[in-house]
């Protein structure tokens, strides 16, 4: 009977989690839907302005700024690495892929430095080797503009201050919701020939021609200026957004496989405990008809 007894409460054990774990990858699946959707209605103001600034550069020629090159105003040039992590575990591999990205990349740059966002990673972090300047926390919640904003300012006085002079980010790419893979990119200094592609690609999609010519007022260079705060801006909010989304893919297919080894596990126990019930009933009853022929006899 005690074992029974003990069976009986890790079955019961086991139905509680498989409730939490259904309970999570359905509130994971509503917030994957949801995150996908903003992005999709965010991404044609970002698609607009990487247009405008390729506008810029094809119809001004070359436009000088700092944002593309600035002297280097530390004897040993320093990197700046955005790792985009999670608030919360239960994720399945999401993290542990940031890290691995972001451990690698940092072994190819002179001077790294981190700026972090989730409390897991930095949590992680605190024990590596690089400094950590600034953490962003945003409480699992859905990151919004003015998240990236904050980021985006952040990076860019910085960069402008000389305390960094170039910046990557690293986030989770949702390819599919079975292939998510971690991505590293450059934002700062800007690459003017890797806009002129993005953009010449955004200008194919929407018809358009590439070769346009604006009149800039009060110059060319002071119009783009302007506009490299909301592009870095919408790179940080589709690094935020892409890795929430991320996040709640790998969990809802973390918390798929815990619901199924859970029903599994308690399948072997519902069995077992059938057949230790079963065994103990034959027992009983094979006692009392020995002891109903011994009293006969």
């Amino acid at each position: 009977m005690a074992n029974l007894r003990d069976v009986r409460l890790r079955m019961r054990a086991i139905r509680q989690t498989l409730q939490v774990t259904r309970a999570m990858n359905l509130i994971s699946t509503a917030k994957l839907r949801k995150g996908r959707r903003i992005l999709e209605d965010t991404e044609p103001f970002f698609n607009r302005i990487q247009i405008a600034m390729y506008d810029i550069l094809t119809g001004a020629g070359h436009v000088r700024s700092e944002y593309f090159s600035r002297p280097a105003k530390n004897t040993k040039p320093r990197s700046a690495v955005v790792a985009i992590t999670s608030d919360r575990g239960l994720a399945g591999g999401y993290n542990a892929n940031i890290f691995r990205t972001v451990n690698k990349l940092c072994a190819e740059l002179a001077n790294p430095v981190l700026v972090v966002t989730g409390a897991v990673g930095y949590r992680y972090f605190l024990h590596s080797p690089y400094v950590i300047l600034e953490n962003f926390s945003f409480k699992s919640r859905m990151p919004e503009l003015t998240d990236a904003k904050e980021i985006a300012d952040y990076l860019i006085s910085q960069y402008q201050w000389g305390v960094f002079d170039e910046v990557y980010i690293v986030y989770t790419y949702m390819y599919s919701t079975i292939k998510l893979a971690p991505e590293a990119q450059r934002i700062l200094p800007l690459s003017a020939e890797k806009m002129r592609e993005q953009s010449s690609g955004l200008h194919q999609e929407l018809g358009k021609k590439g070769k346009v010519n604006f009149e800039y007022l009060p110059s060319a260079r002071q119009v783009f200026e302007s506009l490299v705060p909301f592009y870095i801006k919408g790179i940080v909010y589709g690094a935020l957004v892409e890795g929430y989304v991320s996040e709640q893919s790998a969990r809802m297919a973390a918390m798929d496989e815990a619901s199924k080894s859970a029903e599994e596990m308690l399948n072997t126990l519902q069995i077992n405990y059938n057949r230790a019930r079963q065994a103990g009933i034959t027992q009983e009853v094979s006692e009392i008809i020995s002891g109903s022929a011994a009293l006969g006899g």
